[in-house]
């Protein structure tokens, strides 16, 4: 997964917070106190698209963009794959993790304990459990 550029990020960011595809003029409206020409978003947004960020629809004439994946997924790659160079050893996995708990908050020590209890119970020895 590539690191996003500030411009592609702040692309990104109009995606993310859009109620569904956009064309580039709205990114481009969005993005108005960087006085960027319609072009130079076009252009990013082809970027992010070739890169897989970002989805392209055409619609009439124009054409719409969506991410292809929530912030929130984006960010959680991003964090996979700084753990991954922590090394293949789960010691170097288990030191880095231990490292990053002690250095959050209370609140987001309680969202990570509420996040990893559900993951548990929804995936006992690391298997999809069922559901009805």
């Amino acid at each position: 997964m590539l690191r996003l550029g500030e411009l592609e990020r702040a692309v990104m960011d109009v995606l993310w917070s859009a109620p569904g595809p956009v064309t580039a003029r709205v990114v481009s409206d969005a993005l108005s106190d960087r006085s960027l020409a319609l072009t130079t978003v076009l252009t990013v947004l082809s970027r992010l698209e070739a890169k897989g960020y970002v989805s392209r629809m055409r619609d009439g004439r124009a054409h719409h963009y969506a991410a292809t994946a929530t912030r929130e997924e984006h960010v959680a790659g991003l964090m996979h794959e700084v753990l991954d160079t922590a090394g293949e050893s789960s010691d170097d996995r288990s030191a880095v993790l231990a490292r990053f708990v002690g250095q959050v908050s209370r609140e987001e020590a309680e969202a990570l304990q509420t996040a990893l209890a559900e993951a548990l119970r929804r995936r006992p020895g690391g298997r999809e459990v069922p559901t009805e």
